[in-house]
């Protein structure tokens, strides 16, 4: 009786610790933070305050986008790798969820990027007469010594290719465009929203050089665009409720996301697009379902037996015999003429190739990031004054790349703010004895040119008729990889049928534009789903 009771007191007592503790008594559900309190005692937005939060704005998909929700998958080959590329070796991977473009960008949504740098920047200017040019995509792609066709001078221009996907151009121009795309976009639903005016063009108040509309002057309250900003309506728009200008300024930058940023996808987020397995999830687990790829061959109806996908089925057979053709298309097609895969996104497999953002190297090794995997993260920041306001590039400051073909492309607009780099790691445990642990000391006298990527950079010399052509190196070089390489995911109409499956990966120089390879748009995203899994 006398050790029960004394292990009822000790019982009870072991109770009491932890309640004192704070380990059972005080706990609360979880659910998200409904009715959250700053640390300060200040209620955000109080009339009194200095701080204001902006109202907040469910994930909602710009037009042409589909949202694509995160997950865990297997990345790489995972069938039987025939070819034995090594570089595909399959690992798990988790990417966070984003927007994808429901099909790549075609000839006539780059014309509007074209004809607008035309018309406010124009090459009749001697400062600006390299923006249009550089911009073009190279249409000699289509040209062949021995093949006819009058692609080059009509697949760009003509309207009947409007909906087809633009080719010939490079990495670079295509992360242009994504640039300037995040800035119209802004621009448009600012001008939906009535904050700025819907004249801009008609009335030609800002459509001029170094006077355009950017995210980098609006959120920064710079004085250029206090013309045409209707500061009423911003607040209003943005929910803070002050009077004071100086405090609305302050907090402008908190409320002003409104498209997110256009990029090009990563490597893991095309992929993860393309096997579209969000569907049909439960436990965690995708159960009774195949990748995309299986139905590349139609199983009833009409398309029974029919390839619902543009790529090449043998030499000499690039759309099928006359009078039953496979996929109709020749070359490449309109962007959606074949089926979407489950998540509403077109063109995944075939017609193109496409550019993603990422930098190539042929193997990810033991220590890869397993979250949202990237190569390519270049840190930059933008350059301010000495008075503390942000350098702005000028119409005679442009900087420019150099593209295969000798023509340049421009890093910032004029207006733009000017940016540096802080940190570059695209080439980060690569292989390099710069990236290994001895690096950072004496490096070995065998090793000071050792680089396993030593691909030539392109150099180019203007010659004595004032054009821009490739310089010949004589370097001997091992490697046709470098921090140039850029990842190409997915197959075309000129691949066979190996090059479909979303695993496969090849690389090409990023200055280059290719008559065979696109690209689509991605966005960042925040989950909007706040349950499990089915269970």
């Amino acid at each position: 009786m006398k050790k029960i009771r004394l292990f009822s007191i000790i019982t009870f007592s072991t109770t009491l610790l932890l309640i004192s503790c704070g380990g059972g008594g005080n706990s609360k559900k979880g659910g998200g933070t409904k009715g959250f309190v700053s640390k300060t005692g200040w209620k955000p937005n109080e009339k009194d305050g200095w701080f204001f939060s902006g109202k907040q704005q469910k994930p909602k998909a710009w037009p042409g986008m589909v949202y694509v929700e995160g997950g865990t998958f297997t990345m790489g080959l995972v069938e039987d790798n025939v070819m034995h590329d090594w570089n595909n070796t399959p690992r798990r991977m988790q990417v966070s969820s984003f927007f994808i473009g429901d099909t790549e960008i075609t000839n006539s949504e780059y014309r509007e990027y074209t004809t607008w740098l035309k018309f406010v920047f124009p090459s009749s200017d001697p400062s600006f007469k390299h923006i249009y040019t550089g911009a073009l995509p190279d249409t000699l792609v289509w040209n062949n010594k021995l093949s006819r066709n009058d692609y080059a001078e009509t697949y760009f221009r003509s309207p009947e290719y409007d909906y087809y996907p633009v080719v010939g151009v490079s990495w670079l121009q295509a992360t242009k465009y994504c640039d300037w795309l995040t800035e119209r976009a802004n621009e448009r639903a600012l001008m939906k929203q009535g904050v700025i005016s819907k004249d801009i063009y008609s009335a030609d108040k800002a459509a001029t050089a170094g006077a355009t509309f950017n995210m980098d002057k609006f959120k920064s309250n710079d004085p250029e665009l206090d013309s045409y900003v209707d500061k009423e309506k911003l607040q209003k728009r943005s929910g803070i409720k002050t009077t004071n200008e100086k405090i609305a300024a302050a907090n402008r930058n908190a409320s002003s996301g409104l498209v997110e940023k256009f990029r090009l996808p990563t490597e893991v987020e095309w992929e993860f697009a393309a096997l579209g397995l969000q569907k049909n999830r439960e436990y965690n687990n995708y159960l009774g379902k195949n990748t995309e790829i299986t139905n590349l061959k139609g199983k009833k109806g009409k398309n029974r037996g029919m390839y619902l996908e543009n790529f090449k089925m043998g030499r000499g057979d690039y759309s099928g015999v006359a009078g039953w053709k496979n996929d109709g298309a020749p070359t490449t097609a309109d962007v959606k003429q074949y089926p979407s895969n489950d998540l509403g996104i077109y063109g995944m497999y075939g017609n193109v190739a496409e550019w993603v953002a990422d930098i190539y190297r042929p193997m990810i090794d033991e220590e890869f990031s397993d979250f949202n995997y990237y190569r390519g993260n270049v840190v930059v920041q933008s350059v301010r004054n000495d008075d503390g306001s942000y350098k702005k590039v000028g119409n005679t400051e442009i900087k420019y790349d150099t593209l295969a073909d000798g023509r340049l492309v421009y890093k910032g607009l004029p207006g733009e703010f000017e940016r540096k780099t802080l940190e570059d790691n695209r080439n980060y445990r690569d292989g390099d004895y710069q990236s290994s642990l001895d690096a950072g000391g004496t490096p070995p006298s065998d090793s000071t040119e050792f680089n396993m990527y030593n691909s030539v950079k392109p150099k180019f010399i203007v010659d004595k008729n004032g054009n821009v052509v490739l310089q010949k190196e004589k370097k001997k070089a091992t490697s046709q990889i470098n921090d140039y390489s850029r990842v190409v995911k997915g197959g075309s109409w000129l691949d066979s049928a190996y090059w479909l499956d979303p695993g496969q990966r090849r690389f090409k120089n990023q200055t280059k534009g290719y008559g065979w390879i696109g690209f689509r748009v991605a966005q960042d995203a925040k989950n909007n789903k706040a349950g499990r899994t089915k269970r």
